[in-house]
């Protein structure tokens, strides 16, 4: 190189250097967020020293007094509610089974309506990551496999009931495990094996204790799977449930076809939250029968329920909507006398403020803070709080960010 082009050539070097030092480092990618929910969990099951992996998790990281479910108190709107932060009167998911002049009727079980994106309002969580760019990955958590907007998460199954809890948190390490480019930023994992104890048992049944240690091994399977990886830290984990589980005894049901004449109104939902659409011409007289406060139940027209449910707006919603009473279940004649005498069952849809409804929240991971207990909040907050973890804008939503700003580093 001919010596004249020297000073030059250190001008430039020097400028280089220069901008080396003083430009600003590029931030690292945030954390990848780990979703789990235990359908059903009550956050009192923790106390009943069947759960040292879950409770440990609670101690040692972010655990909230409770958190409450949104109306009603069911698996599908409250999943969906999670990942939107929108109440169900605002996403559409109103129930579990629902009825929609255009749709036709939805039910969790019927695989053709599960996968119709439009019953799925709002932008759930991982069509806001996947659209800026981000990976996802969702282990049966209800809405993953409709392609709504247009977007599917860029790994997702096939809901099936069968497949085992090893199996279940094995699909995710091995999601997680992946080489950077393909590993996912959001990934859920639905367990739903203590849903199903509570119901056919009670939540205080000896059934679903074991059922709370065979979940609780799975937590711990996961929890080693990621220290195994050297994930462990690099990971937040966040653990919710749906809602909780209340006892209802055998004696304690009511016909549903006893509550209005069939010629002025028919059911579209059963169980806890019932909806009945009065037919053509006889709204006078199915209100007549079915508005006010009766012995275990209550009713009223759908724009005038309880202001603090937040729900009463949407289409799906049926025109007359009664709350059962907690601890009791209005069921067709046919499916009371399949009850055993002197038996318990379990369920949920109650009113959301009562405490066997409350549902779970813990948190842990290089974002949160050790050792935190949180006061009460709403589920919608949830829907927040991931997007900040996961780095994007929110969608417009019901939720608040403020109740968990205490448990972040």
């Amino acid at each position: 190189m001919p010596l004249n082009r020297l000073p030059g050539l250190a001008a430039l070097l020097a400028l280089v250097l220069t901008a080396c030092v003083s430009a600003p480092a590029v931030a690292p990618a945030a954390a990848p967020v780990l979703l789990v929910s235990i359908d059903s969990f009550r956050p009192d099951y923790l106390d009943r020293g069947l759960t040292p992996n879950l409770a440990g998790l609670a101690h040692d990281g972010v655990r909230a007094q409770w958190m409450n479910p949104s109306y009603p108190s069911l698996t599908f709107p409250n999943h969906y509610t999670l990942v939107t932060g929108l109440r169900p009167d605002h996403h559409g998911i109103v129930h579990n089974v629902m009825r929609d002049r255009a749709l036709g009727d939805f039910t969790g079980s019927d695989e053709g309506a599960v996968r119709e994106a439009r019953w799925w309002g709002g932008e759930p969580l991982w069509v806001t990551a996947e659209k800026a760019g981000l990976r996802t990955a969702t282990l049966f958590w209800p809405g993953s496999e409709a392609p709504i907007r247009g977007t599917w998460p860029s790994d997702w199954r096939k809901y099936d009931e069968d497949m085992p809890l090893a199996q279940r948190v094995d699909t995710v390490l091995d999601w997680l495990s992946r080489p950077a480019a393909r590993q996912p930023r959001l990934t859920t994992l639905y367990i739903s094996a203590l849903d199903q104890a509570g119901h056919d048992f009670g939540p205080d049944a000896p059934q679903t204790n074991a059922t709370l240690r065979e979940v609780d091994a799975a937590i711990g399977r996961l929890l080693r799977g990621l220290d195994k990886r050297g994930l462990r830290a690099r990971v937040n984990v966040v653990v919710v449930s749906d809602h909780g589980m209340a006892p209802v005894p055998a004696a304690q049901g009511f016909d549903i076809d006893t509550l209005v004449d069939s010629r002025d109104a028919s059911y579209v939902t059963t169980g806890e939250v019932l909806g009945f659409v009065p037919k053509p011409g006889h709204e006078a007289a199915a209100e007549q029968q079915l508005l006010g406060r009766h012995a275990h139940h209550e009713c009223w027209r759908k724009g005038e329920l309880p202001a603090r449910w937040h729900y009463g707006t949407n289409p799906r919603i049926p025109p007359i909507v009664c709350q059962v009473d907690t601890g009791w279940a209005a069921l067709s004649a046919t499916r009371l006398a399949k009850r055993p005498p002197g038996s318990t069952r379990g369920a949920h849809g109650f009113d959301p403020a009562d405490p066997s409804m409350r549902a779970l929240f813990i948190a842990q991971g290089p974002a949160f803070r050790d050792s935190v207990e949180l006061a009460p909040f709403d589920n919608v907050d949830v829907y927040p709080l991931l997007a900040k973890l996961l780095g994007i804008a929110p969608q417009a939503n019901d939720g608040d960010l403020a109740p968990l700003l205490p448990a972040l580093k």
